[in-house]
């Protein structure tokens, strides 16, 4: 389906100014707020690990409880490698964290913030 002249025109004035004119104090202000571009990088980085549904379902049950490889493969409905390779990159980005209990292993969030990260995402797409 094709776009309406009405349409491009809306799109046309959203996209560009009218007056082309520069605000220097906000551009001033905002540049020293911009974090490093190595630190813009590790965010994208990091988002990217929530590009994922499997991910995420991996994330969203550690966010509720400590768990093996075995039961969050019977939760998911998933084989093993598939976790487990899931889990090793969540594990080098620190996102989650692991502990040794005799022979089994139990992975949990690395911290509160990842939380924080799933609930506030949660929470914009569930807004009416």
């Amino acid at each position: 389906m094709g776009t309406t002249k009405a349409q491009q025109r809306a799109q046309e004035t959203i996209e560009s100014c009218i007056t082309k004119g520069i605000h220097r104090n906000i551009i001033r202000t905002v540049k020293q707020s911009l974090p490093d571009p190595i630190h813009l990088y590790d965010l994208a980085d990091l988002f990217k690990l929530f590009g994922d549904s499997t991910r995420l379902g991996i994330i969203w049950a550690l966010s509720e409880s400590e768990m093996c490889v075995c039961d969050l493969c019977a939760l998911l409905k998933m084989k093993q490698p598939a976790v487990s390779h899931q889990l090793k990159n969540l594990k080098q980005a620190r996102i989650v964290k692991s502990r040794r209990d005799g022979k089994v292993i139990y992975y949990s969030l690395d911290d509160d913030h990842i939380r924080k990260l799933l609930n506030l995402g949660m929470e914009h797409i569930l807004e009416a």
